[in-house]
Protein backbone atom coordinates (compact mmCIF):
# COMPACT_ATOMS: atom_id res chain seq x y z
CA UNK A 1 0.00 0.00 0.00
CA UNK A 2 1.36 3.69 -0.80
CA UNK A 3 2.52 5.29 2.11
CA UNK A 4 0.86 7.93 0.82
CA UNK A 5 -2.34 6.88 1.09
CA UNK A 6 -2.97 7.23 4.86
CA UNK A 7 -6.80 7.65 4.85
CA UNK A 8 -7.87 4.64 4.83
CA UNK A 9 -7.98 1.90 7.59
CA UNK A 10 -6.26 -0.86 6.26
CA UNK A 11 -7.59 -4.47 5.50
CA UNK A 12 -6.20 -7.44 7.42
CA UNK A 13 -5.30 -8.83 3.64
CA UNK A 14 -3.85 -5.15 3.18
CA UNK A 15 -1.62 -5.49 6.46
CA UNK A 16 -0.76 -8.98 5.79
CA UNK A 17 0.76 -7.95 2.42
CA UNK A 18 2.33 -4.57 3.59
CA UNK A 19 4.00 -7.00 6.52
CA UNK A 20 5.20 -9.40 3.28
CA UNK A 21 6.29 -6.43 1.08
CA UNK A 22 8.29 -4.98 4.21
CA UNK A 23 9.87 -8.27 5.34
CA UNK A 24 10.88 -8.77 0.84
CA UNK A 25 11.87 -5.57 0.91
CA UNK A 26 14.62 -6.06 3.15
CA UNK A 27 15.93 -8.25 0.90
CA UNK A 28 19.50 -6.96 0.01
CA UNK A 29 19.73 -5.82 -3.75
CA UNK A 30 18.69 -8.53 -6.31
CA UNK A 31 22.39 -8.70 -7.35
CA UNK A 32 23.93 -9.45 -3.85
CA UNK A 33 21.54 -12.09 -3.60
CA UNK A 34 22.51 -13.89 -6.99
CA UNK A 35 25.51 -13.54 -5.63
CA UNK A 36 25.09 -15.26 -2.95
CA UNK A 37 23.28 -18.29 -4.25
CA UNK A 38 26.19 -18.58 -6.68
CA UNK A 39 27.95 -18.76 -3.26
CA UNK A 40 25.86 -21.47 -1.55
CA UNK A 41 25.69 -23.64 -5.05
CA UNK A 42 29.14 -23.81 -5.49
CA UNK A 43 29.68 -24.99 -1.34
CA UNK A 44 26.19 -26.97 -1.47
CA UNK A 45 27.79 -28.84 -4.61
CA UNK A 46 30.99 -29.76 -3.23
CA UNK A 47 29.26 -31.40 -0.27
CA UNK A 48 26.76 -33.72 -2.14
CA UNK A 49 29.83 -34.01 -4.65
CA UNK A 50 32.04 -36.14 -1.70
CA UNK A 51 28.71 -37.76 -0.11
CA UNK A 52 28.60 -39.51 -3.88
CA UNK A 53 24.73 -37.93 -4.01
CA UNK A 54 23.43 -39.65 -7.77
CA UNK A 55 20.05 -40.68 -9.08
CA UNK A 56 19.00 -43.05 -11.58
CA UNK A 57 15.79 -42.14 -13.97
CA UNK A 58 14.67 -43.03 -17.26
CA UNK A 59 14.55 -39.86 -19.36
CA UNK A 60 12.66 -38.84 -23.09
CA UNK A 61 15.58 -37.17 -25.51
CA UNK A 62 15.52 -36.40 -28.91
CA UNK A 63 17.78 -38.46 -31.09
CA UNK A 64 21.03 -37.41 -32.14
CA UNK A 65 21.61 -35.31 -35.40
CA UNK A 66 24.64 -33.98 -37.33
CA UNK A 67 25.33 -30.56 -37.37
CA UNK A 68 26.91 -28.57 -39.53
CA UNK A 69 29.19 -25.91 -38.78
CA UNK A 70 28.83 -22.57 -40.23
CA UNK A 71 30.69 -18.93 -40.06
CA UNK A 72 28.44 -16.68 -40.82
CA UNK A 73 29.25 -12.80 -41.39
CA UNK A 74 33.11 -13.35 -41.12
CA UNK A 75 33.25 -14.00 -37.69
CA UNK A 76 35.73 -16.73 -36.48
CA UNK A 77 32.94 -18.49 -33.87
CA UNK A 78 31.17 -21.11 -35.84
CA UNK A 79 27.13 -21.31 -36.12
CA UNK A 80 26.19 -24.64 -35.26
CA UNK A 81 23.06 -25.49 -38.05
CA UNK A 82 20.95 -28.02 -36.95
CA UNK A 83 18.98 -29.72 -39.84
CA UNK A 84 15.28 -29.26 -40.06
CA UNK A 85 13.61 -32.55 -39.35
CA UNK A 86 11.87 -35.15 -41.61
CA UNK A 87 8.18 -33.68 -39.80
CA UNK A 88 7.08 -31.28 -37.73
CA UNK A 89 8.81 -33.20 -34.50
CA UNK A 90 11.99 -35.00 -34.16
CA UNK A 91 10.95 -38.55 -32.37
CA UNK A 92 12.01 -38.99 -28.82
CA UNK A 93 13.50 -41.93 -27.67
CA UNK A 94 13.40 -42.60 -23.64
CA UNK A 95 16.68 -43.40 -22.42
CA UNK A 96 17.99 -45.12 -18.84
CA UNK A 97 20.33 -42.58 -17.23
CA UNK A 98 22.40 -41.25 -13.99
CA UNK A 99 23.19 -38.31 -13.16
CA UNK A 100 25.42 -37.01 -10.06
CA UNK A 101 26.08 -34.06 -8.16
CA UNK A 102 29.38 -32.56 -9.87
CA UNK A 103 31.10 -29.96 -8.02
CA UNK A 104 32.35 -26.67 -8.47
CA UNK A 105 35.57 -27.18 -6.61
CA UNK A 106 36.90 -29.85 -8.27
CA UNK A 107 39.40 -28.90 -10.76
CA UNK A 108 36.85 -29.32 -13.79
CA UNK A 109 34.52 -27.51 -11.56
CA UNK A 110 36.94 -24.57 -10.74
CA UNK A 111 37.77 -24.44 -14.56
CA UNK A 112 34.37 -24.07 -15.28
CA UNK A 113 33.90 -20.95 -12.98
CA UNK A 114 36.84 -19.35 -14.52
CA UNK A 115 36.39 -20.02 -18.88
CA UNK A 116 32.44 -20.22 -18.98
CA UNK A 117 31.80 -16.60 -17.42
CA UNK A 118 31.58 -14.87 -20.86
CA UNK A 119 29.48 -18.00 -22.46
CA UNK A 120 27.64 -18.33 -19.83
CA UNK A 121 26.10 -14.74 -20.45
CA UNK A 122 26.57 -15.15 -24.25
CA UNK A 123 24.11 -18.10 -23.85
CA UNK A 124 21.79 -16.11 -21.85
CA UNK A 125 19.01 -15.41 -24.80
CA UNK A 126 16.76 -12.80 -22.54
CA UNK A 127 19.22 -10.18 -22.93
CA UNK A 128 19.41 -10.08 -26.79
CA UNK A 129 15.42 -9.72 -26.71
CA UNK A 130 15.57 -7.35 -24.21
CA UNK A 131 17.96 -5.33 -26.57
CA UNK A 132 16.48 -6.20 -29.42
CA UNK A 133 13.05 -5.82 -28.51
CA UNK A 134 13.41 -2.28 -26.52
CA UNK A 135 15.04 -1.02 -29.77
CA UNK A 136 11.26 -0.58 -31.48
CA UNK A 137 9.14 -0.26 -27.96
CA UNK A 138 11.55 2.52 -26.82
CA UNK A 139 10.61 4.68 -29.77
CA UNK A 140 7.40 3.55 -30.10
CA UNK A 141 7.55 4.85 -26.11
CA UNK A 142 9.20 8.17 -26.89
CA UNK A 143 7.31 9.35 -29.62
CA UNK A 144 4.48 9.29 -27.35
CA UNK A 145 2.70 6.31 -29.56
CA UNK A 146 1.94 4.29 -26.42
CA UNK A 147 0.21 6.71 -25.02
CA UNK A 148 -1.47 7.64 -27.44
CA UNK A 149 -2.81 4.44 -28.01
CA UNK A 150 -3.60 4.14 -24.41
CA UNK A 151 -5.96 6.90 -24.73
CA UNK A 152 -7.73 5.54 -27.86
CA UNK A 153 -8.28 2.10 -26.08
CA UNK A 154 -9.43 3.88 -23.27
CA UNK A 155 -12.25 5.70 -25.03
CA UNK A 156 -13.57 1.82 -26.95
CA UNK A 157 -13.14 0.05 -24.15
CA UNK A 158 -15.44 -0.19 -21.12
CA UNK A 159 -13.21 0.70 -18.19
CA UNK A 160 -14.05 -2.45 -15.67
CA UNK A 161 -13.10 -4.45 -18.58
CA UNK A 162 -9.74 -3.49 -19.02
CA UNK A 163 -8.10 -6.04 -16.47
CA UNK A 164 -9.89 -9.04 -18.14
CA UNK A 165 -8.64 -7.86 -21.43
CA UNK A 166 -5.24 -7.20 -20.50
CA UNK A 167 -5.08 -10.80 -18.57
CA UNK A 168 -6.50 -12.43 -21.64
CA UNK A 169 -3.97 -11.06 -24.48
CA UNK A 170 -1.26 -11.98 -21.82
CA UNK A 171 -2.70 -15.34 -21.96
CA UNK A 172 -2.63 -15.50 -25.62
CA UNK A 173 0.88 -14.12 -25.83
CA UNK A 174 2.20 -17.44 -24.74
CA UNK A 175 2.51 -18.27 -28.53
CA UNK A 176 5.36 -15.23 -28.02
CA UNK A 177 5.70 -15.30 -24.42
CA UNK A 178 8.76 -12.81 -24.73
CA UNK A 179 6.42 -10.30 -26.46
CA UNK A 180 4.21 -10.33 -24.15
CA UNK A 181 7.15 -9.99 -21.23
CA UNK A 182 8.08 -7.05 -22.98
CA UNK A 183 5.44 -5.23 -24.64
CA UNK A 184 2.12 -6.25 -22.43
CA UNK A 185 3.52 -5.63 -19.35
CA UNK A 186 4.15 -2.47 -19.85
CA UNK A 187 1.54 -1.82 -21.70
CA UNK A 188 -0.88 -2.77 -18.34
CA UNK A 189 0.96 -0.62 -16.27
CA UNK A 190 0.41 2.81 -18.06
CA UNK A 191 -3.19 1.10 -19.42
CA UNK A 192 -4.25 1.54 -15.49
CA UNK A 193 -2.58 4.99 -14.84
CA UNK A 194 -4.25 6.54 -17.89
CA UNK A 195 -8.01 5.69 -16.25
CA UNK A 196 -6.60 6.65 -13.05
CA UNK A 197 -5.96 3.11 -11.04
CA UNK A 198 -2.78 2.05 -10.11
CA UNK A 199 0.08 1.36 -12.46
CA UNK A 200 1.45 -1.40 -10.59
CA UNK A 201 -1.78 -3.42 -10.30
CA UNK A 202 -1.63 -3.16 -14.25
CA UNK A 203 1.85 -4.45 -14.00
CA UNK A 204 0.66 -7.29 -11.78
CA UNK A 205 -2.52 -8.34 -13.97
CA UNK A 206 -0.64 -8.38 -16.86
CA UNK A 207 2.18 -10.12 -15.43
CA UNK A 208 -0.23 -12.82 -14.39
CA UNK A 209 -1.91 -13.43 -17.19
CA UNK A 210 1.67 -13.54 -19.50
CA UNK A 211 3.13 -16.05 -16.81
CA UNK A 212 1.28 -17.59 -14.46
CA UNK A 213 -1.43 -19.41 -17.24
CA UNK A 214 1.56 -20.03 -19.71
CA UNK A 215 0.63 -24.05 -20.20
CA UNK A 216 -2.67 -23.04 -21.97
CA UNK A 217 -3.92 -21.11 -24.39
CA UNK A 218 -6.71 -21.33 -27.17
CA UNK A 219 -4.22 -21.61 -30.25
CA UNK A 220 -1.80 -25.04 -30.58
CA UNK A 221 1.37 -23.38 -29.56
CA UNK A 222 5.04 -24.76 -30.48
CA UNK A 223 5.66 -26.23 -27.20
CA UNK A 224 2.60 -28.00 -27.55
CA UNK A 225 4.06 -30.37 -29.67
CA UNK A 226 7.49 -30.77 -27.82
CA UNK A 227 5.75 -31.61 -24.77
CA UNK A 228 3.13 -34.40 -26.86
CA UNK A 229 5.68 -36.12 -28.20
CA UNK A 230 7.86 -36.52 -24.88
CA UNK A 231 4.64 -37.58 -23.76
CA UNK A 232 4.62 -40.17 -26.61
CA UNK A 233 7.87 -41.69 -26.32
CA UNK A 234 7.11 -42.07 -22.22
CA UNK A 235 3.91 -44.07 -23.01
CA UNK A 236 5.99 -46.49 -25.47
CA UNK A 237 7.78 -47.52 -22.27
CA UNK A 238 4.55 -49.62 -21.42
CA UNK A 239 2.29 -49.35 -24.40
CA UNK A 240 4.44 -49.09 -27.68
CA UNK A 241 1.30 -48.89 -30.16
CA UNK A 242 -0.12 -45.89 -28.07
CA UNK A 243 0.19 -42.73 -28.58
CA UNK A 244 -1.65 -39.16 -28.57
CA UNK A 245 -2.08 -36.26 -30.69
CA UNK A 246 -1.08 -32.40 -29.90
CA UNK A 247 -4.43 -31.41 -29.37
CA UNK A 248 -5.32 -34.00 -26.97
CA UNK A 249 -5.61 -30.97 -24.31
CA UNK A 250 -7.16 -28.57 -26.48
CA UNK A 251 -10.48 -28.58 -25.00
CA UNK A 252 -9.25 -28.06 -21.28
CA UNK A 253 -6.67 -25.88 -22.42
CA UNK A 254 -8.86 -23.80 -24.18
CA UNK A 255 -11.78 -24.18 -20.84
CA UNK A 256 -8.83 -23.11 -19.14
CA UNK A 257 -7.50 -19.64 -20.49
CA UNK A 258 -10.96 -18.35 -19.80
CA UNK A 259 -11.01 -19.60 -16.24
CA UNK A 260 -7.56 -18.68 -15.34
CA UNK A 261 -8.29 -15.03 -17.02
CA UNK A 262 -11.17 -14.70 -14.85
CA UNK A 263 -9.28 -15.87 -12.08
CA UNK A 264 -6.56 -13.21 -12.14
CA UNK A 265 -9.00 -10.60 -13.02
CA UNK A 266 -11.05 -11.45 -10.10
CA UNK A 267 -7.98 -11.62 -7.71
CA UNK A 268 -6.73 -8.48 -9.56
CA UNK A 269 -9.41 -6.36 -8.53
CA UNK A 270 -10.68 -7.55 -4.89
CA UNK A 271 -7.17 -8.52 -3.77
CA UNK A 272 -4.08 -6.92 -5.30
CA UNK A 273 -5.68 -3.68 -6.49
CA UNK A 274 -7.51 -2.65 -3.22
CA UNK A 275 -4.25 -3.25 -1.19
CA UNK A 276 -2.01 -0.77 -3.11
CA UNK A 277 -4.44 2.44 -2.49
CA UNK A 278 -4.45 5.38 -4.24
CA UNK A 279 -1.10 5.83 -6.86
CA UNK A 280 0.34 8.78 -6.45
CA UNK A 281 3.07 10.25 -8.43
CA UNK A 282 5.39 11.58 -6.11
CA UNK A 283 6.17 8.01 -5.06
CA UNK A 284 7.92 7.37 -8.82
CA UNK A 285 10.73 6.65 -9.36
CA UNK A 286 13.41 7.56 -12.01
CA UNK A 287 11.54 7.27 -15.55
CA UNK A 288 8.12 7.37 -14.25
CA UNK A 289 5.05 9.06 -15.26
CA UNK A 290 3.95 11.96 -14.66
CA UNK A 291 -0.23 13.13 -14.06
CA UNK A 292 -2.13 12.16 -17.28
CA UNK A 293 -1.94 15.53 -19.19
CA UNK A 294 -5.16 17.37 -20.56
CA UNK A 295 -4.56 17.42 -24.66
CA UNK A 296 -5.08 20.75 -26.36
CA UNK A 297 -7.41 20.45 -29.51
CA UNK A 298 -4.16 21.17 -31.55
CA UNK A 299 -2.25 18.30 -29.68
CA UNK A 300 -5.46 16.09 -30.36
CA UNK A 301 -5.10 16.89 -33.80
CA UNK A 302 -1.06 16.21 -33.67
CA UNK A 303 -2.07 12.77 -32.64
CA UNK A 304 -4.62 12.14 -34.41
CA UNK A 305 -2.31 12.37 -37.77
CA UNK A 306 -0.12 11.08 -35.93
CA UNK A 307 -2.03 7.88 -35.46
CA UNK A 308 -2.62 7.55 -39.01
CA UNK A 309 0.75 7.68 -40.03
CA UNK A 310 1.78 5.35 -37.33
CA UNK A 311 -0.74 2.79 -38.71
CA UNK A 312 0.48 3.31 -43.01
CA UNK A 313 4.18 2.71 -41.10
CA UNK A 314 2.45 -0.24 -39.28
CA UNK A 315 0.84 -1.51 -42.13
CA UNK A 316 3.61 -1.36 -44.73
CA UNK A 317 5.86 -3.62 -42.25
CA UNK A 318 3.62 -6.01 -42.04
CA UNK A 319 2.75 -6.01 -45.63
CA UNK A 320 6.21 -7.23 -46.32
CA UNK A 321 6.71 -9.51 -43.59
CA UNK A 322 3.82 -11.39 -44.72
CA UNK A 323 5.05 -11.15 -48.31
CA UNK A 324 7.97 -12.98 -46.54
CA UNK A 325 5.77 -15.29 -44.92
CA UNK A 326 2.98 -15.98 -46.82
CA UNK A 327 3.74 -16.47 -49.91
CA UNK A 328 4.95 -20.13 -51.15
CA UNK A 329 8.46 -21.14 -50.82
CA UNK A 330 8.74 -17.41 -48.86
CA UNK A 331 11.80 -17.11 -46.95
CA UNK A 332 10.36 -16.47 -42.98
CA UNK A 333 8.80 -20.41 -44.19
CA UNK A 334 10.54 -23.43 -42.87
CA UNK A 335 12.41 -24.41 -45.99
CA UNK A 336 12.32 -28.16 -45.84
CA UNK A 337 8.22 -28.34 -44.39
CA UNK A 338 6.47 -24.90 -45.75
CA UNK A 339 5.54 -24.38 -42.62
CA UNK A 340 4.90 -21.00 -40.90
CA UNK A 341 4.39 -22.08 -37.37
CA UNK A 342 6.18 -24.37 -34.92
CA UNK A 343 10.00 -24.83 -35.91
CA UNK A 344 10.19 -21.61 -38.85
CA UNK A 345 12.34 -19.13 -39.38
CA UNK A 346 8.69 -16.74 -38.91
CA UNK A 347 8.56 -18.09 -35.20
CA UNK A 348 12.32 -17.80 -34.22
CA UNK A 349 11.74 -13.86 -35.76
CA UNK A 350 9.17 -13.08 -33.97
CA UNK A 351 10.82 -10.41 -31.45
CA UNK A 352 12.61 -9.18 -34.80
CA UNK A 353 9.24 -8.59 -36.14
CA UNK A 354 7.98 -7.02 -33.20
CA UNK A 355 10.53 -4.79 -32.68
CA UNK A 356 10.30 -3.53 -36.34
CA UNK A 357 6.63 -3.42 -36.45
CA UNK A 358 6.86 -1.10 -33.05
CA UNK A 359 9.71 0.79 -34.85
CA UNK A 360 8.04 1.45 -37.99
CA UNK A 361 4.99 2.40 -36.16
CA UNK A 362 6.72 5.04 -33.91
CA UNK A 363 8.70 6.36 -36.43
CA UNK A 364 5.80 7.37 -38.31
CA UNK A 365 3.48 8.45 -35.45
CA UNK A 366 6.73 10.74 -34.21
CA UNK A 367 6.41 12.06 -38.01
CA UNK A 368 3.31 12.78 -37.79
CA UNK A 369 2.62 14.22 -34.77
CA UNK A 370 6.34 16.33 -34.60
CA UNK A 371 7.04 14.56 -31.51
CA UNK A 372 10.49 12.97 -33.54
CA UNK A 373 11.79 15.25 -36.03
CA UNK A 374 14.70 13.80 -37.94
CA UNK A 375 17.05 10.53 -37.52
CA UNK A 376 18.91 11.89 -34.64
CA UNK A 377 15.65 12.67 -32.43
CA UNK A 378 15.45 8.47 -33.21
CA UNK A 379 18.30 7.14 -32.17
CA UNK A 380 18.15 9.45 -29.19
CA UNK A 381 15.10 7.75 -28.23
CA UNK A 382 16.96 4.09 -28.84
CA UNK A 383 20.08 5.71 -26.46
CA UNK A 384 17.05 6.74 -23.54
CA UNK A 385 15.81 3.44 -23.76
CA UNK A 386 19.32 1.83 -23.60
CA UNK A 387 20.41 3.71 -20.81
CA UNK A 388 17.66 3.16 -18.44
CA UNK A 389 18.86 -0.63 -18.92
CA UNK A 390 22.39 -0.50 -17.67
CA UNK A 391 21.48 -2.19 -14.16
CA UNK A 392 19.52 -4.96 -15.31
CA UNK A 393 22.09 -6.05 -17.64
CA UNK A 394 24.36 -5.91 -14.92
CA UNK A 395 22.04 -7.76 -12.59
CA UNK A 396 21.15 -10.47 -15.65
CA UNK A 397 25.23 -11.03 -16.07
CA UNK A 398 24.90 -12.54 -12.30
CA UNK A 399 22.08 -14.36 -12.69
CA UNK A 400 23.48 -16.01 -16.25
CA UNK A 401 26.84 -16.88 -13.39
CA UNK A 402 24.03 -18.63 -11.33
CA UNK A 403 22.34 -20.48 -13.32
CA UNK A 404 25.03 -21.73 -15.32
CA UNK A 405 26.98 -23.13 -12.12
CA UNK A 406 23.14 -24.64 -10.87
CA UNK A 407 22.97 -26.29 -14.43
CA UNK A 408 26.75 -27.52 -14.33
CA UNK A 409 25.21 -28.80 -10.79
CA UNK A 410 22.95 -31.37 -11.67
CA UNK A 411 21.80 -30.29 -8.44
CA UNK A 412 18.26 -29.60 -10.59
CA UNK A 413 17.69 -32.71 -11.89
CA UNK A 414 18.64 -34.56 -8.74
CA UNK A 415 16.22 -32.56 -6.71
CA UNK A 416 13.41 -33.19 -9.20
CA UNK A 417 13.85 -36.97 -9.11
CA UNK A 418 14.31 -37.65 -6.03
CA UNK A 419 11.06 -35.70 -5.37
CA UNK A 420 8.93 -38.18 -7.95
CA UNK A 421 10.64 -40.85 -6.27
CA UNK A 422 8.96 -40.25 -3.06
CA UNK A 423 5.11 -39.22 -4.74
CA UNK A 424 5.74 -42.43 -6.94
CA UNK A 425 5.95 -44.98 -3.88
CA UNK A 426 3.16 -43.64 -1.95
CA UNK A 427 0.33 -45.83 -1.85
CA UNK A 428 -2.63 -43.23 -2.03
CA UNK A 429 -5.48 -42.76 -4.34
CA UNK A 430 -5.74 -41.76 -7.78
CA UNK A 431 -7.15 -38.56 -7.80
CA UNK A 432 -5.00 -37.95 -4.59
CA UNK A 433 -1.57 -38.98 -6.40
CA UNK A 434 -2.99 -36.33 -9.53
CA UNK A 435 -2.58 -33.88 -6.51
CA UNK A 436 0.35 -34.53 -5.02
CA UNK A 437 1.53 -35.11 -8.69
CA UNK A 438 0.47 -31.02 -9.52
CA UNK A 439 1.78 -29.94 -6.06
CA UNK A 440 5.57 -31.74 -6.61
CA UNK A 441 5.11 -29.45 -10.39
CA UNK A 442 4.10 -26.47 -8.44
CA UNK A 443 6.98 -26.55 -6.11
CA UNK A 444 9.47 -28.04 -8.59
CA UNK A 445 8.58 -25.12 -10.60
CA UNK A 446 10.26 -22.66 -8.20
CA UNK A 447 13.89 -23.92 -9.08
CA UNK A 448 12.93 -25.35 -12.35
CA UNK A 449 10.83 -23.02 -14.19
CA UNK A 450 11.73 -24.44 -18.00
CA UNK A 451 8.56 -26.43 -18.74
CA UNK A 452 10.56 -28.86 -21.42
CA UNK A 453 13.23 -29.76 -19.20
CA UNK A 454 10.60 -31.02 -16.02
CA UNK A 455 8.60 -32.77 -18.63
CA UNK A 456 11.44 -34.69 -19.92
CA UNK A 457 12.37 -36.12 -16.59
CA UNK A 458 9.15 -36.96 -14.66
CA UNK A 459 7.05 -37.96 -18.29
CA UNK A 460 8.80 -41.02 -18.02
CA UNK A 461 8.21 -41.84 -14.35
CA UNK A 462 4.45 -40.64 -14.30
CA UNK A 463 3.05 -41.57 -17.36
CA UNK A 464 3.52 -45.38 -16.72
CA UNK A 465 2.66 -44.75 -13.51
CA UNK A 466 -0.62 -43.26 -14.21
CA UNK A 467 -1.40 -46.05 -17.31
CA UNK A 468 -0.97 -48.73 -15.33
CA UNK A 469 -3.80 -47.22 -12.61
CA UNK A 470 -6.02 -46.38 -15.54
CA UNK A 471 -5.38 -42.70 -15.94
CA UNK A 472 -4.90 -41.21 -19.97
CA UNK A 473 -1.69 -39.92 -20.58
CA UNK A 474 -3.58 -36.64 -21.77
CA UNK A 475 -4.73 -36.17 -18.11
CA UNK A 476 -1.52 -36.73 -16.59
CA UNK A 477 0.08 -34.04 -18.98
CA UNK A 478 -2.99 -31.60 -18.45
CA UNK A 479 -2.14 -31.87 -14.33
CA UNK A 480 1.22 -31.19 -15.55
CA UNK A 481 -0.02 -27.78 -16.89
CA UNK A 482 -1.70 -26.97 -13.87
CA UNK A 483 0.48 -27.17 -11.83
CA UNK A 484 3.67 -25.57 -13.89
CA UNK A 485 2.16 -22.42 -14.13
CA UNK A 486 1.07 -20.41 -10.99
CA UNK A 487 4.60 -20.12 -9.10
CA UNK A 488 6.06 -18.53 -12.61
CA UNK A 489 5.42 -15.20 -11.11
CA UNK A 490 6.89 -15.78 -7.54
CA UNK A 491 10.12 -17.65 -8.63
CA UNK A 492 13.23 -15.94 -8.11
CA UNK A 493 15.11 -17.57 -11.00
CA UNK A 494 12.17 -16.19 -13.45
CA UNK A 495 14.66 -14.53 -16.25
CA UNK A 496 12.03 -11.62 -16.52
CA UNK A 497 12.09 -10.62 -12.65
CA UNK A 498 14.61 -7.57 -12.78
CA UNK A 499 12.81 -6.03 -15.56
CA UNK A 500 9.09 -6.69 -13.42
CA UNK A 501 11.13 -5.46 -10.58
CA UNK A 502 13.06 -2.23 -12.59
CA UNK A 503 9.47 -1.36 -14.29
CA UNK A 504 7.75 -1.06 -10.97
CA UNK A 505 10.79 1.43 -9.63
CA UNK A 506 9.60 3.56 -12.65
CA UNK A 507 5.77 3.80 -10.42
CA UNK A 508 7.06 3.30 -6.77
CA UNK A 509 11.23 4.07 -6.60
CA UNK A 510 11.49 1.77 -2.90
CA UNK A 511 9.48 -1.36 -4.77
CA UNK A 512 11.87 -4.29 -4.77
CA UNK A 513 11.75 -8.23 -5.22
CA UNK A 514 9.31 -8.05 -2.26
CA UNK A 515 7.22 -5.62 -3.90
CA UNK A 516 6.70 -8.19 -6.85
CA UNK A 517 6.27 -11.13 -4.77
CA UNK A 518 3.66 -9.16 -2.20
CA UNK A 519 1.92 -8.40 -5.46
CA UNK A 520 1.78 -11.82 -7.24
CA UNK A 521 1.48 -14.08 -4.02
CA UNK A 522 -1.91 -13.37 -4.13
CA UNK A 523 -2.03 -14.68 -7.37
CA UNK A 524 -0.07 -18.06 -7.53
CA UNK A 525 -2.05 -18.75 -4.32
CA UNK A 526 -5.80 -18.46 -5.47
CA UNK A 527 -4.86 -19.35 -9.31
CA UNK A 528 -2.74 -22.77 -7.27
CA UNK A 529 -6.28 -23.68 -5.34
CA UNK A 530 -9.03 -22.87 -7.85
CA UNK A 531 -7.08 -24.00 -10.87
CA UNK A 532 -6.39 -27.29 -9.08
CA UNK A 533 -9.91 -27.86 -8.47
CA UNK A 534 -11.23 -27.03 -11.76
CA UNK A 535 -8.69 -30.16 -13.19
CA UNK A 536 -10.66 -32.26 -10.19
CA UNK A 537 -13.60 -31.77 -11.38
CA UNK A 538 -12.83 -32.22 -15.04
CA UNK A 539 -11.54 -35.16 -14.18
CA UNK A 540 -14.07 -36.22 -11.48
CA UNK A 541 -16.47 -35.36 -14.34
CA UNK A 542 -15.11 -37.26 -17.07
CA UNK A 543 -15.15 -34.71 -19.36
CA UNK A 544 -12.84 -35.39 -22.59
CA UNK A 545 -9.50 -32.87 -22.75
CA UNK A 546 -9.68 -32.77 -26.75
CA UNK A 547 -10.98 -34.13 -29.61
CA UNK A 548 -10.66 -38.23 -28.71
CA UNK A 549 -9.06 -37.81 -25.85
CA UNK A 550 -10.79 -38.64 -22.56
CA UNK A 551 -9.23 -39.08 -19.22
CA UNK A 552 -9.31 -42.66 -18.70
CA UNK A 553 -8.25 -45.20 -20.51
CA UNK A 554 -10.72 -46.53 -22.13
Amino acid sequence: MSSADATATPTRMQRSLAVIERVGNKVPHPGLIFLALCGIVIVLSHVLYLAGVAVTYEVAVPPAVEVEQEYLGGTDNPYEAVPAPDGPIPDYEVETATTAVESLLTADGIRFLFTSSVQNFNNFGVVAVILVAMVGVGVAEESGLIAALIRSMVRVAPPRAMTFIIVFIGMLSSVATDAGYLVLIPLGAAAFLTLGRHPLAGIAAAFAGVSAGFGVNILIAPVDGILTEITNESITLVDPDSAIDVTANLFFAIASTFFVTAVITIVSEKIVEPSLGTYHPQDQGEGGAADVPVLTEQEKADEKTGLRYAMIGFAVTALVVGLLTALPGAPLRNPETGEIFGDSPFMSSLILIISLLFLAAGLGFGRGSGKLKGSVAAIDAISKTFSGLGGLIFLLLIVAQFIAYFNYSNMPTVAAVSLAEVLESASIATVWLLLGFILLVTVLNIIMPGVIPKWAILAPIFIPLFIQLGVAPQTVLAAYRVGDGPTNVITPLMVYLPFIVLLMQRYRKDAGVGTVVSLMLPFTAVLAVLWTAFFILWFVLGIPLGPGAPVDIT
